[in-house]
């Protein structure tokens, strides 16, 4: 999408952190008209009185995104008041963080709905309509580098960040036969208090074996993001990103020494193969058969 003034934009989460930065971007530097989508009506009311005012079209709505019918009243809403969507930013997105064997089932539960079930109720609600208008776009996801890297105390947030990874991928092999771009993004640190998400933790999800609203801990996760990405600054990365409709949006280069330590290890691990018998077999019957090799466009 190389046009973005006067479109729409949905994005959830918008009322604080990553997404809100994408939204100021959009709105107020690109000229869009956006939407805002955030469980939180205290960061909604917020996010609305810094647009108040300003040369932008914003408009917000409470959403909590593991509700498939808010979800569908949501997309209706946004094309009410002002057209279809062509660029669907999947932003929201909750973390809390613990050894594995202590997490609850609403551990699990909560950070799956969220992350992952939710942006699948968010994308199920807005793609059909986005085809059924026949105008392409473009849809966001955010995962994390926690998609690619692996750390203690972060199994079920890896578990979804992985998931939405795969998803995305699979979304942008799909969707180009109707103009719709995909883009992953995969922050590492980003100045936000997405440590306090835990406030926002519906009660369904009943006891947890990880931490509340202990302000100590707050503290603590705080100081490892405070003195990352700003989130303005990451949204211009990305409103980048999707006019260049670039899949990947990786703006952390100091994650390179431990990517390249982990695809040399993959890569290590399928070289001991090369030799296995059943290695030659498949690739004889896949030649003879006038396969192509896995990955080959």
């Amino acid at each position: 999408m190389k046009e973005l003034a006067g479109k729409v934009a949905f994005i959830t989460g918008g009322g604080s952190g990553v997404a809100l930065g994408q939204a100021k971007v959009f709105a107020e530097e690109v000229g869009m008209n956006v939407v805002i989508a955030d469980i939180r009506q205290d960061h909604l009311d917020t996010a609305l009185a810094y647009f108040r005012g300003k040369n932008a079209a914003v408009h917000g709505i409470r959403l909590d995104i593991t509700d498939r019918d808010a979800c569908r009243s949501a997309a209706a809403e946004a094309e009410s008041r002002f057209g279809s969507v062509q660029l669907l930013c999947n932003t929201a997105g909750v973390s809390q963080f613990g050894p594995v064997e202590k997490a609850t089932f609403g551990d699990w539960d909560w950070q799956i709905d969220v992350n992952l079930k939710g942006m699948i109720n968010v994308i199920q609600s807005f793609l059909p309509r986005m085809i059924e208008r026949g105008q392409g776009g473009h849809i966001v996801n955010t995962a994390s580098m926690s998609a690619f890297v692996a750390l203690p105390n972060t199994a079920i947030y890896c578990t979804t960040k992985y998931a939405v990874r795969g998803l995305s991928e699979s979304l942008r092999i799909e969707l180009g036969k109707f103009d719709i771009g995909v883009s992953c993004l995969c922050p590492g640190a980003v100045n936000t208090n997405i440590h306090e998400s835990v406030l926002a933790r519906p009660d369904r999800y009943g006891d947890s074996g990880y931490y509340g609203a202990d302000p100590e801990t707050f503290k603590r996760l705080k100081s490892v993001i405070e003195g990352g990405f700003d989130p303005v600054a990451l949204g211009r990365v990305v409103r980048d990103a999707i006019e260049r409709n670039d899949f990947w949006i990786l703006p952390f280069p100091e994650f390179i020494p431990t990517m390249e330590q982990r695809n040399g290890e993959v890569i290590a691990a399928l070289n001991q193969y090369v030799d296995h018998p059943d290695y030659a077999r498949r690739m004889r019957l896949r030649a003879a058969q006038g396969r192509p090799m896995p990955g080959a466009n």
